[in-house]
């Protein structure tokens, strides 16, 4: 039996914790924007949207959460493999839709890679809706 799980905001000193758990969990790009500096611009612009998840104080997952004042958007959910299947992501989702929508955010996005069916069925059997009617661009500031 694992020990009790704990939840709290995400903090800048968590990110090579995070940024190590990323960069090993298949599905989830890392990017620019996932420098620590990057990391500590969206946690200081999204204050209090972002946890963590921890046994015995080491950090077993996380995610990212914000909005741009109409809709939220969640990135970077993630849960250590041996601690999957035990209702932390969705306890981690639920907290963070819980701080969205305590901001007036009615709506919420997450982004998942095409190629990342296991992240697309979790997310669906969570009760998400994939948004085929849409397709995405981006640009890129060099």
């Amino acid at each position: 039996m694992n020990p009790a799980v704990t939840y709290r905001e995400m903090q800048p000193a968590d990110h090579p914790t995070l940024l190590a758990i990323w960069e090993t969990t298949p599905g989830l790009t890392i990017r620019k924007a996932d420098s620590y500096q990057g990391f500590c611009c969206f946690l200081e612009r999204n204050s209090g949207l972002s946890l963590v998840a921890e046994v015995a104080g080491r950090i077993i997952g996380g995610i990212l959460g914000g909005h741009d004042g109409r809709f939220g958007s969640i990135h970077h959910l993630v849960v250590l493999p041996e601690y999957r299947q035990q209702g932390i992501g969705r306890a981690l989702i639920k907290r963070c839709l819980n701080q969205i929508k305590s901001q007036g955010i009615e709506k919420c996005h997450v982004f998942i890679n095409r190629d990342n069916e296991q992240g697309l069925d979790f997310w669906i059997t969570s009760g998400w809706i994939e948004r085929v009617d849409l397709a995405m661009a981006s640009y890129t500031f060099s």
